[in-house]
């Protein structure tokens, strides 16, 4: 008996998916329940790895501050998409702010300066970053960096230090 043209969208692909795709990830808490899985990158500023793509060089994160301030001066090679889940913040350089359901796009080559209010408690912040965050002074001097590897590295140091373990990153690898 043929199916219907309702029957045949409701079903599911029918061949195998090419043996070189990298598996999916899948985060059902992506605001875990448990407070270990955020990874501390400063003082009440921690971050929670989604999904951290060596061969394509970027990284899908929340970002979370619980402190006022200016939190860090940065600038992008590369464009970086952000959504804000929770809270809001600012950036020095411009006179928007994105709050709570807000898109950002960064372009590429843009420096700026990331500041959360004093009336805000909590910032979360869904952010792909792709290649590196340069950290620079008002006049650029370089100060730092971070890309894919070093938030790995972040990752591993501290779930081998909380007791998830240096392979619990290995799971949002791709």
């Amino acid at each position: 008996m043929p199916h219907t043209q309702e029957q045949h969208q409701r079903m599911p692909y029918q061949y195998a998916q090419p043996a070189e795709a990298a598996a999916e990830i899948v985060v059902p808490h992506a605001i875990p329940e448990d407070e270990r899985i955020w990874v501390p990158q400063a003082e009440n500023v921690d971050f929670r790895p989604l999904c951290l793509n060596t061969s394509q060089g970027y990284w899908v994160n929340l970002l979370r501050v619980r402190k006022s301030g200016v939190l860090s001066r940065h600038r992008h090679p590369n464009p970086v998409h952000g959504v804000v889940l929770k809270g809001r913040w600012r950036y020095l350089e411009h006179d928007w702010v994105a709050s709570e359901g807000s898109y950002v796009y960064e372009p590429p080559g843009e420096t700026h300066t990331l500041v959360v209010d004093d009336d805000v408690e909590e910032m979360i912040t869904l952010f792909q970053v792709n290649g590196v965050m340069y950290y620079v002074d008002p006049w650029g001097k370089h100060l730092g960096f971070e890309d894919v590897f070093t938030k790995i590295d972040m990752c591993r140091k501290h779930y081998e230090s909380c007791g998830l373990g240096r392979d619990y990153v290995d799971q949002f690898i791709r």
